[in-house]
């Protein structure tokens, strides 16, 4: 299941809560982000 999180309110927020709109069902805000796992590491070249 994928699960999103809110950068409001922090909560999680499953796919199916959201709908066709992009905002979190708890808070109304607008920013929904896909938490990772690992870490990413970035190299400027």
């Amino acid at each position: 299941m994928v699960t999103y999180k809110c950068l409001g309110c922090e909560k999680k927020v499953p796919l199916t809560m959201m709908g066709r709109k992009v905002r979190c069902p708890y808070c109304g805000g607008k920013i929904v982000y896909k938490p990772r796992l690992a870490p990413t590491k970035v190299i400027a070249r």
